[in-house]
């Protein structure tokens, strides 16, 4: 308590210097310094709500300044001091409402807004990324999406982060059962990266790190139309267009998908036959070769078409 004390005391010293006075001018740029003192001060204590409000402190100091730049950098200070401080809350099992995360949030907000405002997309998106990564972490990933999703809209001159931000958010989409959502945002990443990937000369197929996306995606999005079994009348036409290349007439696999081995192909061409013929013991066999081909996101997607076969439960449509 002591502590906390002599930190008002301190906090009320520095304030007061800041009240404009008869043929006086505060100096802010004094304030702004000494809020940031006391921060680090606190933060060694582990006090990290205290250094948090000093630093929003030092953020008003700041945009008095008119610094933008140095306004920016206290509010992310800040936010990431409230996220910590929520984040010890909960590992202590301390009852709370998620005072800290919301203060978090808003101090990321304004830092976002102060960054777009200086026509820097790049640190905003940047700040989006880390507050998604952390929503994610702390089981959160409903509330995550949005921020990947402004991420990625602030990501368009770099389609390789802005892809990679996408997975992010289909995972999270995954992750609240929203099996729909995520098969669009697997949809426009793989229409992405065919139109501003980098490609073949006098062709349309991707390389590098782009044909990595687009395969990932592919997998993807058939695990997800086998989970989600659309009737034909609702099935719009990109995705009959996917299930038309894993038929049984088109056997050409080097014609058809470029991005995928013959033997992945195959044996998701398999799948589908498969899933369309209910056969449920040869869709467990071929679980269990695809199982090293597959990452942990896609081998729970094929998991839970397997387990619909089972058991259904309607939960996919």
């Amino acid at each position: 308590m002591a502590a906390e004390g002599d930190f008002l005391a301190r906090y009320r010293a520095v304030s007061n210097k800041l009240k404009k006075r008869f043929l006086r001018k505060p100096n802010v740029a004094e304030a702004s310094e000494q809020f940031g003192q006391l921060a680090k001060e606190l933060k060694q204590q582990d006090c990290l709500q205290y250094a948090a409000f000093c630093n929003l402190a030092m953020a008003r100091c700041e945009q008095t300044l008119f610094n933008a730049p140095g306004e920016a950098l206290a509010l992310t200070d800040a936010a990431r001091l409230f996220l910590s401080s929520e984040k010890e809350n909960k590992a202590l099992q301390a009852p709370g409402f998620d005072e800290h995360l919301q203060a978090a949030l808003n101090c990321y907000s304004f830092a976002i807004k102060v960054y777009i405002e200086m026509n820097q997309p790049v640190m905003a998106a940047s700040l989006c990324l880390e507050l998604g990564n952390a929503l994610k972490e702390m089981n959160r990933p409903g509330e995550a999406i949005v921020h990947y999703q402004r991420a990625a809209e602030l990501q368009t001159q770099t389609p390789i982060e802005a892809l990679l931000t996408m997975g992010e958010m289909a995972t999270c989409k995954i992750l609240t059962r929203d099996y729909d959502g995520a098969l669009s945002v697997f949809t426009e990443m793989q229409l992405m990266c065919q139109e501003r990937g980098l490609q073949l000369p006098g062709t349309t197929t991707p390389v590098g790190a782009f044909v990595d996306i687009v395969a990932k995606c592919e997998i993807s999005r058939v695990l997800l139309l086998m989970l989600l079994e659309p009737p034909p009348q609702k099935l719009l036409p990109e995705h009959a267009q996917t299930l038309e290349r894993y038929a049984w007439e088109s056997f050409d696999p080097h014609s058809q998908v470029t991005f995928l081995s013959e033997n992945v192909f195959l044996l998701l061409q398999s799948v589908v036959m498969a899933c369309q013929e209910k056969d449920t013991e040869s869709l467990k066999s071929l679980q269990t070769e695809l199982w090293p081909f597959l990452t942990a996101e896609q081998n729970h997607l094929l998991h839970l078409v397997v387990q619909e076969r089972i058991a259904p439960s309607g939960q996919g449509i």
